[in-house]
């Protein structure tokens, strides 16, 4: 049974059908993208924004799922069509973000925070403190810079790139996910280089001056010191590092999303 023929069935107008096919890529995303999908915003609430995001958009992209809709091609392969395009999508995005966590963790290494962990449910468990706050700040630069604006038109322009009726290229989004791991990793490390230098630059004072006096209970006096000097460091750091993720974001976004 096509999906004309059970939207008949049920006595649903041929537009509601096609509402409720965008809506599932619409939905899918949103579950995925930062700051949308956070624990933190209620299920009621994410759902009601999955609604308006589809509303808002319907009228832009009805000619694109309608004649899907229309055709022979069954309800749920096209909803499970769909839904994979959109969390795939998502999930490359929530990939690359993960870099502001990495940089973030990267940081708690070097000022000596690493075993202050706190509950993180983006990373689907517990982070160090530093990767925590650095996240949730990336998150409101983002929103502040209109990047989350990107993110909303990324959803729109993947009807282009990716037509209503067509399983995902699973290859391509594979070989896209690599790619981008590839990048946050790089970006993360880029963002955390003053808290890098500085750890290799205290550590070698640290370790000069073990070598100097070896009497001296090094690690009791380095410790109060790294913590005061790493976060004077991050907080000297933090404004450039968070512009610089929000605007590599952007680029990537832009540019470096598609496959």
């Amino acid at each position: 049974m096509d999906a004309l023929d059970l939207a008949t069935l049920l006595r649903l107008p041929i537009d509601t059908a096609t509402f409720l096919i965008l809506f599932c890529r619409v939905g899918a995303v949103l579950m995925l993208l930062p700051a949308f999908s956070e624990e933190s915003v209620p299920p009621q609430i994410r759902l009601v924004m999955a609604l308006a995001f589809t509303f808002g958009m319907y009228g832009m992209l009805e000619g694109r799922v309608a004649p899907a809709v229309k055709s022979d091609i069954s309800l749920p392969l096209l909803v499970m069509g769909e839904v994979m395009v959109g969390l795939a999508i998502g999930m490359v995005v929530r990939i690359m973000f993960s870099a502001a966590a990495i940089a973030g963790a990267i940081a708690a290494q070097q000022v000596g925070l690493s075993s202050a962990l706190v509950n993180d449910p983006a990373m689907g468990g517990q982070a160090p403190l530093l990767s925590r706050l650095i996240g949730l700040a990336a998150v409101v630069v983002c929103m502040g810079t209109g990047v989350h604006h990107l993110w909303i038109s990324a959803i729109f322009g993947s009807y282009a790139t990716f037509p209503v009726g067509g399983m995902p290229p699973a290859a391509d989004f594979a070989h896209l996910a690599v790619s981008v791991m590839g990048q946050a990793l790089a970006l993360g490390l880029s963002l955390c280089a003053p808290l890098i230098l500085y750890g290799m630059l205290f550590n070698l004072g640290l370790g000069l001056a073990a070598r100097v006096a070896p009497s001296i209970q090094v690690f009791f006096i380095s410790q109060p010191l790294n913590l005061l000097l790493g976060l004077s460091v991050l907080a000297m750091s933090i404004g450039a590092m968070l512009t610089a993720f929000a605007a590599a974001m952007a680029t990537f976004m832009q540019d470096g999303w598609k496959l």
